[in-house]
């Protein structure tokens, strides 16, 4: 009988240390990722600021017709923080490799999955913060007209923040530089946006380019506002937008783990 209970006892007591091990080694390097921006004033002020200058002066830009302002101000407040996120995150992670960080970290018996968790860790607190400071500006002193909960529209800011990190991370694995790094927002951020359905309803679109904006996680970003904007109560659309939005965030993070590697022998 013991040599049959034995072995079922065991994996359990060996998880356990792994898993607070792992969670150790993912809050050391958040820590130390939230540290090294802490010295980067510019870096905090393009994540945390830019956004909202953003939405304040197309707040205002549209003056005169307060309602444009409320038919594609929720889908901005998905967008701007994908793309601040994207970049700040891409070039941020792109310093580490060029200073020898992540050659170093690598070296260590530190999981790619737990280094990566790490920096999403510390950007995502970021978006957070981030999201918050963007939704309460557009919500409660720009004035966007939003039928649903405020609370729902923060929730699909962070997603889609959180999405613009994950996309950022894993870009940074193909760019040798900062400048290269750049690069890639054409490449990867503004197809998104011309098919995301902000200047023109996706089913208006060439058949080929709406099949093409069917599959990217942007559309279902613009998608989730716009759910939020429209209807008081959570719909099937609205779940399966924040669904496929938080998917994509996972796969690309799982991707950006799998291309994780050292750049010298």
């Amino acid at each position: 009988m013991n040599a049959h209970t034995t072995p079922t006892t065991v994996p359990a007591t060996v998880s356990a240390p792994r898993l607070a091990h792992s969670l150790s080694r993912i809050l050391a390097t958040a820590t130390r990722v939230l540290r090294q921006l802490r010295h980067d004033p510019r870096s905090i002020a393009l994540m945390l600021l830019v956004p909202c200058l953003m939405l304040f002066l197309l707040r205002y830009v549209f003056d005169g017709s307060p309602q444009t302002f409320d038919a594609i101000g929720a889908s901005l407040l998905g967008i701007f923080p994908l793309i601040t996120m994207f970049l700040i995150t891409s070039i941020a992670t792109l310093r580490e490799r060029t200073s020898g960080t992540l050659e170093r970290l690598l070296a260590m018996p530190l999981g790619k999955a737990d280094l990566i968790a790490g920096y999403a860790l510390a950007f995502g607190l970021l978006a957070v913060v981030q999201s918050a400071l963007a939704t309460g500006l557009a919500v409660w002193f720009l004035g966007l007209d939003v039928v649903g909960s405020a609370w729902l529209l923060l929730l699909v800011a962070l997603l889609d923040a959180l999405l613009g990190t994950a996309l950022g991370l894993f870009v940074s694995a193909f760019a040798a530089s900062e400048f290269q790094a750049v690069q890639f927002m054409p490449a990867v951020i503004f197809p998104q946006l011309l098919l995301c359905g902000l200047f023109t309803a996706r089913d208006n679109m060439q058949p080929v380019l709406e099949g093409i904006s069917n599959v990217l996680p942007m559309s279902y970003a613009v998608d989730g506002m716009n759910e939020v904007l429209r209807h008081t109560d959570v719909t099937a659309d609205f779940l399966r937008d924040v669904l496929v939005v938080s998917a994509c965030a996972l796969l690309v993070l799982s991707l950006g783990a799998a291309t994780l590697r050292r750049r010298t022998a």
